[in-house]
């Protein structure tokens, strides 16, 4: 579903297409979050639990996610 709303260029929550594409090498997980279309909590619970579908980052007390494996997890090239 996520995947199918970035395609879209739907603004619900989410971002576009030409949005994710513009993001830097690496994004905050409420970045991240918004670009998948769930919101912050859901995401920094599922990478809690190891499922998130993205690279996670750790840079200290702070988490980046790549913005490739972004990227690929949207089914964007």
């Amino acid at each position: 579903m996520a995947a199918e709303h970035a395609r879209s260029g739907g603004r619900r929550g989410g971002m576009s297409v030409e949005e994710v594409k513009a993001l830097p090498a690496a994004v905050s997980v409420v970045t991240a979050a918004r670009a998948l279309g769930i919101g912050s909590d859901k995401a920094y619970e599922l990478i809690k639990a190891g499922h998130f579908p993205a690279q996670v980052i750790p840079l200290g007390q702070t988490q980046k996610v790549s913005t490739a494996s972004l990227w690929k997890a949207l089914g964007i090239d």
